[in-house]
């Protein structure tokens, strides 16, 4: 027997009816590398939240807070591979609860989870591969542009924005879609299981619906908050452990740390005046991915 279990047997002390414990990890954000300002979620920047939220001995259970509009395939893929590793080590079910969007990559995370939660007017599916672009090759030709482009490989440059559409390129492009909207569909098919009712065609359009709807299609298993779902499960006397990430965040990404000797406000403003142009890149290219879900 552990020492926690002999101490909360005591009759006095903090352990005296202390109630079950869940661990609390919220996933909030575009998936994939971000700005300097705005990182995003990826498995390297997770990894050690998700080991100190399933390493508490005799808990209950973790639950994740999702927020995001997707983003990345690949790290949507191993972040919730990781969390389904650590669910499996550890021998823990996984709650998920969706706040305003749990949509394509957000909803892969999602699925990580063996039961998934959100509100009614929770944004949930785009079980669907997206890409975008320009065609700029009419623009240049007419204020004068040349473009010269030079590869070794006949492959190299299929899409390229400056030169006109390939339809091999588009061929291609479509062919790596299907292989990545094939992975996504295989981990919601096999996460989700029976419980999904709608037709595959209708769920996996990449189509995204209200909490409601998504409940009758089989994308979640019930309306309703962490507070309330987890208290209903484990009892009122459930505790919530937040796992937050170390703080130091901001003054590490503008290069304050450990600061060079004689280094002062020139040096530190020079970081600044570098990052932001990534940062404001990583600030459009997010509001893009939220307003295709209307939000």
């Amino acid at each position: 027997m552990s020492l926690h279990s002999l101490l909360k047997k005591l009759p006095f002390g903090p352990w005296r009816n202390a109630g079950p414990l869940v661990s609390v990890v919220r996933l909030s954000g575009v998936i994939g590398a971000g700005g300097a300002f705005r990182p995003g979620l990826t498995l390297a920047a997770l990894a050690p939240l998700l080991e100190r939220a399933f390493a508490p001995k005799e808990q209950a259970a973790v639950a994740l807070i999702v927020n995001s509009p997707g983003g990345s395939p690949v790290q949507s893929a191993l972040i919730a591979k990781r969390i389904r590793d650590l669910a499996e080590e550890k021998k823990l079910p996984v709650f998920a609860f969706c706040e305003d969007a749990a949509a394509s990559g957000g909803y892969w995370l999602a699925c990580a989870a063996d039961e998934i939660w959100a509100d009614e007017s929770s944004v949930l599916g785009s079980i669907g591969v997206v890409s975008s672009g320009f065609g700029l090759h009419d623009f240049i030709a007419r204020h004068g542009v040349e473009r010269r482009l030079y590869t070794a490989g006949e492959n190299k440059v299929l899409l390229d924005p400056f030169s006109p559409e390939r339809a091999d390129g588009v061929a291609h492009l479509k062919s790596l879609q299907a292989d990545v909207h094939d992975a996504f569909k295989a981990l919601v098919r096999a996460r989700r299981g029976a419980r999904l009712t709608g037709s595959e065609e209708e769920i996996f359009s990449g189509a995204f619906w209200a909490g409601r709807k998504a409940k009758e299609l089989g994308l979640i298993d019930g309306l309703g908050d962490l507070r309330g779902v987890l208290r209903g499960r484990f009892g009122e006397k459930v505790r919530l452990r937040v796992v937050e990430a170390e703080r130091g965040w901001f003054r590490d990404k503008l290069g304050f740390r450990a600061a060079l000797p004689g280094a002062g406000m020139a040096d530190a403003g020079a970081v600044l005046a570098e990052a932001l142009p990534s940062a404001a890149v990583a600030a459009v290219e997010e509001r893009l991915l939220w307003s295709r879900l209307g939000l």
